[in-house]
């Protein structure tokens, strides 16, 4: 799959180099004083987040990113030009984690935000700053200092403002394609869905907000089965939840049941987000007739994708709580 939300990586930033060793000759002044100048500062790595990125894929295939080192410096109090700067891009949403301890570094939300993930080594002195009363033809000079090297695991978490959940078969990329223009894949067979989705929702004047449809979720999806567990963490920083329940479940209330126990077991976060309850495929009237509103715990949306049944309602309902 072209979808990767999930790589590992080495930083190196560039050394500093070495401050230089010389003394001033010219004509006249055989005897000049120290002039060695200053080592140039190693390049730094930087992690830069962009809304045009929306996988991780580049950096599957390249494992390994080192600065440019600083050169060193020279005699007439010249000093040595910086290290390149390496600025590796990520889509916006990657989180950064330092591999060995687990610590979380940054969270990259916004486009064009970045970090320094490892500065460079700063470049050592030339032997003109060791001159002294006592001492004046220093004949040592500081080394530059290494840049900082560490592994980090970048974790991506795509931005959207809903999140369609629902059970394989559902009805999620459906609706998708039809409130957006994604072209998501559309089968009658269960995890026709292998990766997120995202489509942009307009209504209004000027207005919109962007949908996610992840894979279906099934039962024990917070322990691994099926899909869920790696992309649950997909609608973690949704502002709205859509729940979708097939019209032909055979128990909808048990259905609803089950998806709320998933969440929860995977971050009781997510049950503390408005949740709007829609049944799809509702293609008739009598339909709403099938699903009793006493087996939720809030009014029902009876949707069509087809017909365009209440899809207008759903986006009124969703607005409400952007």
């Amino acid at each position: 799959m072209n979808f990767v939300d999930q790589a590992k990586i080495f930083v190196h930033a560039g050394n500093g180099g070495n401050g230089c060793i010389s003394f001033h000759r010219e004509k006249f002044k055989p005897k000049g004083g120290p002039d060695g100048g200053d080592g140039g500062d190693g390049g730094h790595v930087i992690i830069r987040a962009s809304t045009q990125l929306h996988t991780l894929q580049d950096l599957r295939y390249h494992k390994k990113y080192h600065a440019g080192n600083g050169l060193p410096g020279q005699g007439n109090n010249k000093s040595g030009s910086k290290g390149k700067d390496v600025v590796i891009k990520v889509p916006a949403g990657t989180l950064i984690k330092d591999d060995k301890t687990g610590e979380i570094l940054c969270d990259l939300t916004r486009d064009e935000e970045e970090i320094i993930i490892a500065r460079g080594g700063k470049g050592g002195w030339g032997n003109q700053h060791f001159a002294t009363s006592v001492n004046q033809v220093p004949r040592f000079a500081k080394p530059g200092l290494e840049g900082e090297s560490l592994t980090i695991e970048l974790e991506l978490k795509v931005l959207a403002d809903v999140g369609l959940v629902g059970f394989p078969n559902a009805g999620k990329s459906t609706l998708l394609s039809v409130l957006s223009a994604a072209k998501p894949k559309i089968a009658d067979y269960p995890f026709t869905t292998l990766i997120p989705n995202l489509g942009i929702v307009k209504y209004g004047e000027f207005k919109s907000f962007v949908m996610a449809d992840i894979p279906g979720l099934i039962e024990g999806a917070h322990e691994g089965r099926g899909l869920g567990d790696r992309f649950l963490k997909h609608i973690e920083r949704t502002r709205v939840l859509v729940f979708l329940i097939d019209l032909h479940d055979e128990d909808p209330g048990l259905t609803y049941k089950t998806l709320l126990e998933e969440l929860n077991s995977f971050d009781p976060g997510l049950l503390e987000k408005p949740r709007v309850v829609c049944v799809t495929k509702c293609d008739h009237e009598e339909d709403d007739q099938l699903i009793p509103d006493s087996a939720f715990e809030k009014n029902l949306i009876f949707l069509s994708s087809v017909t365009g049944r209440n899809l207008k309602l759903l986006i009124r309902e969703i607005k409400q709580y952007l």
